[in-house]
């Protein structure tokens, strides 16, 4: 029997996958996605959205509990349901995870759910979930999109029950006692808030030096203060060496800064070190496919790799680590195999961190500006002096520019408060753009709104803040 053809596979259905899928349907390209386990991949099963359901839900119930009364709304014996939550948050996640198998298939794509194996330039091997293998040949190209997985290490081994990683804890039924988070990076901090709103108290073990790995320090501060005025505790500058569990706890063993142990005794010990690429083991290597010491797939800015009609995108192919990046690369890589003019040449790639408050950046940070020896002005404008901000009451942060001290071209901003995760899209294109500060400080913004600090913040990068001091 001859072996199936499609002018393109995609390996993985993740947001890069199902969206080079849909892309290359919309541009005739007979197309099938292999997924081993589910479509929508991390970020819609256990990732961005379960979590972000979570954050949203615990965000409201603290709203509820501690800021309602101050603007005369009373609410009284407000609990948390935590299964009703996870029943709730699991209903999100059905209907986005079918909703994308439909748009693949009705921009005509075809799914097969089995672990697929590159085996030529040219075609792949997928053991189906009945145990049964095909053979399968793409006469256009391969899409490698297999993302990342959790990082665990020998000394901390992941029970799924009491240790734990994020796969677990986006569906936890219970919050309750003491929850430990090793790696005090953008999944711990952002679930371990989550926890520590419903009830938890919450313990941070972080090797580093500050959280958040290499956001600019005077944002993280915000979150910090935050999270310790919550009752949290960090522990920085600490190892965790070893962790054992006894019936319903386990008992994590650290190494503070001083060389001496300390025995901490927890309900949930969340392992959050990070992710490493699904790069190995699925045959690129044997094909000649190059990659970095850690499992990255190596690509060209046309999402090639050395191996011609072998292409790779999002997660596999190396930091950043982001949903959104990946989805760009797949629409990139599918215009690419359609026989299109298209290359990664973006300027701009956000990020949003969505702990209490929120973070958001784009462009150049501070750090990166130093020392890249760019002389720089730079614009703040506190959530404080925001009308809109006092309205609902989260007047925490700032939003901070980063502009050429000559030309004033915009070269970064950080946002910490209130929606910053959707303020931070203006000053992506202002990037994108090429815009200059005046660009974004001379736009009407309109009043009362969120908004208007970002205009302000450019403002007193010039010295020309209208609602605080230009100092």
């Amino acid at each position: 029997m001859a072996n199936k053809s499609y002018e393109a596979i995609v390996i993985g259905g993740g947001p890069g996958g199902y969206v080079a899928a849909i892309r290359l349907g919309q541009l005739g390209v007979k197309t099938l996605v292999v997924d081993k386990e589910y479509m929508g991949g991390v970020c819609l099963n256990w990732g961005c959205i379960p979590s972000k359901a979570l954050i949203a839900a615990a965000n409201f119930y603290e709203k509820a509990t501690h800021q309602a009364a101050a603007m005369g709304v009373m609410i009284q014996g407000a609990s948390v349901d935590v299964p009703k939550m996870q029943e709730w948050k699991a209903g999100i996640v059905k209907k986005l995870t079918s909703g994308v198998s439909s748009l693949v298939k009705g921009s005509g794509g075809e799914i097969l759910m089995g672990t697929a194996r590159v085996t030529g330039a040219k075609s792949i091997e997928v053991t189906k979930q009945d145990g049964t293998k095909e053979t399968i040949d793409a006469t256009k190209g391969i899409i490698v999109a297999t993302g990342a997985t959790p990082i665990s290490i020998p000394t901390l081994p992941v029970d799924g029950k009491i240790v734990i990683t994020a796969r677990e804890a986006v569906s936890l039924q219970e919050a309750k006692g003491t929850m430990v988070l090793v790696g005090g990076g953008v999944i711990g901090m952002e679930l371990g808030m989550v926890y520590q709103k419903l009830g938890m108290k919450v313990i941070v073990v972080e090797l580093l030096e500050q959280l958040l790995g290499n956001t600019d320090l005077d944002l993280v501060k915000v979150v910090e203060k935050k999270f310790l005025k919550d009752g949290g505790e960090i522990l920085y500058k600490t190892k965790a060496q070893g962790v054992k569990v006894e019936g319903t706890k386990a008992k994590l063993t650290v190494e503070l800064p001083d060389g001496k142990t300390r025995e901490i005794e927890a309900d949930k010990v969340l392992v959050a070190i990070g992710f490493k690429p699904n790069g190995k083991g699925i045959g690129l290597e044997e094909v000649g496919v190059k990659l970095d010491q850690r499992g990255h797939v190596l690509t060209d800015d046309q999402c090639q790799t050395n191996i011609k009609g072998i292409y790779a995108i999002g997660d596999v192919t190396g930091m950043p680590y982001l949903a959104h990046r990946a989805s760009k690369d797949g629409e990139i890589c599918a215009e690419i195999i359609a026989g299109h003019k298209a290359a990664k040449d973006y300027r701009a790639m956000p990020s949003a961190i969505f702990t209490e408050p929120e973070i958001a950046v784009v462009g150049m940070s501070e750090r990166e500006c130093a020392a890249a020896g760019r002389k720089v002005k730079i614009g703040k404008f506190p959530f404080s002096a925001s009308g809109r901000a006092m309205a609902v009451m989260s007047t925490d942060g700032f939003i901070k520019s980063i502009i050429d001290a000559e030309t004033h071209e915009v070269l970064g901003v950080g946002i910490v408060g209130p929606e910053a995760s959707d303020l931070i899209s203006e000053a992506a294109l202002a990037i994108e753009m090429c815009a200059y500060a005046e660009d974004v400080h001379l736009t009407v913004h309109p009043h009362p709104t969120l908004g208007e600090a970002m205009m302000e913040s450019f403002k007193h990068a010039l010295k020309e803040a209208i609602h605080i001091p230009n100092r």
